[in-house]
């Protein structure tokens, strides 16, 4: 019997590598995708694929159920003002009524406890996909300066502080000034926000949170992320190795070079 695999499909590049990966692996994907956060075209890299709104979590239940799927991955971003205007439906109304607080882990992980008290397990893309995270060192570009060795030793002091609060996962830096933090806009306007702010030159740096759950939410970067560095004229990206989801990485690395931007992974 076909061993089946089910998919929350969010943005980016991660749900289409996790599908191929499943399929190489003999896998049948069978998906839920976010309206307004997948391609159409991601139908046809799947075994079947049902379109729900955030908040419907009955609907991803009842598609998973309809493909004997007890096992499921969350691969891919939602749109945080999307997330914000979610109408819950009763299942999602039974998640929020236990939660603490609105912190993104927190919701993350009362939804996969949802679905695993339904049957359907959660577990992390890394599982299948795992040449994607980022290894350890200097990966591309240029080797850093010393002063940018100590903007590096700054973000990720203050990146974990930030990951402990639940707020975001990158930090940019630059002199030793903190110049933007990553909140609800997502890490491209907080690039954006620290070049108007600060000028070319910036570092970047992004980590997990302490304590983060592998099954989701992990921080990645793409050759996009080398894009809106390269508007905003920022010069190093340093990235948690081995908790660092790196997309297409043949692609980073040459952008990389190309846009003579360093790239480091920390341990």
């Amino acid at each position: 019997m076909t061993r089946r695999i089910g998919l929350f499909a969010g943005n980016g590049r991660l749900p289409e590598l996790f599908a191929a990966a499943a399929r190489a692996q003999g896998l049948e994907v069978h998906a839920v995708a976010f309206e307004g956060e997948v391609d159409p075209s991601f139908e046809r890299q799947v075994a079947s694929l049902s379109w729900v709104k955030v908040g419907q979590m009955n609907a991803m239940l009842a598609a998973f159920r309809a493909h004997q799927v007890t096992e499921a991955v969350m691969a891919g971003g939602i749109g945080r003002v999307r997330a914000l205007s979610a109408r819950p439906d009763l299942g999602a109304v039974q998640i929020i009524s236990k939660l603490r607080s609105m912190r993104d882990d927190e919701i993350l992980r009362a939804v996969a406890d949802w679905f695993e008290g339904k049957g359907v397990r959660i577990v992390a893309p890394t599982d299948f996909v795992t040449d994607v995270l980022a290894a350890e060192g200097h990966l591309a570009g240029p080797r850093l300066s010393a002063e940018q060795e100590r903007d590096v030793a700054l973000g990720r002091e203050v990146a974990a502080q930030l990951g402990r609060a639940d707020v975001g996962q990158t930090v940019v830096i630059k002199g030793g000034t903190v110049l933007a933090v990553e909140a609800i806009e997502g890490t491209d306007e907080c690039l954006r926000r620290a070049g108007r702010l600060g000028g070319r030159g910036a570092v970047v740096v992004k980590r997990s949170k302490p304590g983060q759950d592998q099954r989701f939410d992990l921080p990645a970067m793409g050759p996009m992320t080398l894009e809106v560095m390269r508007e905003v004229g920022a010069s190093v990206l340093a990235i948690e190795a081995g908790r660092t989801l790196m997309l297409d990485p043949a692609q980073v690395f040459k952008w990389a070079q190309r846009l003579d931007i360093s790239v480091v992974g920390f341990s």
